[in-house]
């Protein structure tokens, strides 16, 4: 290797959904490419998310910030054991971490209970105040795999009988930009509901958006976790943020690749929404303008190979498990 040339490969997977974390992704890679035989290349190991799965774990690194657990009510109402997360962002300034995935997510919920209808964000708003009541003048809040379209309904209650925001602000971190009216049409059949109980989802959240104080309806990215966003956004002025470009910047992920040879990144599926903002794209895009190359190992690859060209990316691996990633990181290792 010349002198002066990077050698370090940052390694920036996002989660397997629903069956690796960022992390573990992450680890399995950083093994295969530390086990390919010399030269031995250092890694920059780096999970990332979108305001989804992972997120958490990802802002606690950035902040160096601690995991607290409470009790809240699960989207069906069930008490269930949440994680939430408190760091400090400098000048005294004290962040809450939240996903609404441990309060609020499909995964708790199995799929012969799934009730779109019912299904509420109340356990959210609880996770939100624990945050506040830990002394979090901000509120980071991860909008990813709800199992909700309660327009944040349930979240706006919890807050309300604890008092208030108190002065806190509410950030919620989106990989969409679907309007608050589109939620149910849109998120609404993966969350179980049916074409019957998505018009009446749809009216609802039209009904709801009436009575905010603000109406949320045509407003970009005011539809995510079945309209939560939106309902933040109206009754306590949340900030809706793109969640990939807020995670990539609070890593200090430009920095880190400008300093690697190269990029891998990941995700659990390929496919056409890759092309959409979704966290690969975010990091393809980034690392082209860097000049720096961006490889991918993914769970399944759905993309042609057009696709696979739009985004940039210099090769794309399959591997589903830990031992499959390592593997496929082997074998990239050959080609970086």
């Amino acid at each position: 290797m010349r002198p002066g040339v990077p050698t370090v490969v940052l390694v920036a997977p996002d989660s397997f959904k629903g069956t690796l974390t960022a992390t573990q992704v992450a680890d399995a890679i950083g093994r295969g490419l530390l086990d390919s035989g010399p030269p031995t290349r250092p890694v920059d190991l780096c999970p990332i998310a979108d305001g989804g799965e992972g997120t958490l774990d990802a802002l606690l690194r950035a902040l160096d910030g601690e995991r607290r657990t409470t009790v809240v009510s699960d989207p069906l109402g069930r008490p269930v054991e949440a994680e939430f997360g408190i760091g400090e962002a400098g000048r005294g300034r004290v962040v809450g971490i939240v996903e609404m995935a441990s309060a609020s997510g499909l995964g708790l919920v199995d799929p012969s209970e799934r009730d779109a209808i019912a299904a509420s964000t109340f356990g959210t708003g609880q996770l939100v105040m624990a945050a506040v009541e830990a002394g979090a003048d901000v509120v980071y809040l991860g909008a990813g795999g709800s199992a909700t379209t309660d327009g944040g309904a349930g979240a706006i209650r919890a807050i309300n009988e604890q008092g208030g925001l108190g002065g806190a602000r509410i950030s919620v971190l989106t990989d969409v930009r679907t309007p608050f009216e589109h939620a149910a049409r849109v998120f609404g059949p993966q969350k179980g509901a049916a074409p019957d109980d998505v018009t009446k989802l749809t009216k609802r959240l039209n009904d709801q958006a009436r009575r905010l104080k603000r109406d949320p309806r045509g407003v970009p990215m005011t539809g995510a976790a079945g309209g939560l966003s939106g309902g933040l956004w109206a009754e306590f002025d949340a900030e809706l943020v793109p969640g990939a470009q807020f995670v990539l910047d609070a890593v200090d992920f430009d920095r880190r690749m400008r300093a690697a040879r190269a990029v891998v990144t990941g995700e659990g599926k390929l496919d056409q929404q890759s092309l959409a903002g979704k966290l690969v794209s975010e990091v393809s895009t980034r690392a082209r303008q860097g000049g720096v190359p961006c490889h991918a190992i993914v769970g399944t690859r759905e993309l042609d190979s057009f696709g696979v060209r739009v985004l940039d990316l210099q090769a794309v691996f399959e591997a589903s498990t830990p031992r499959q990633i390592s593997a496929a990181a082997r074998r990239l290792a050959e080609v970086l």
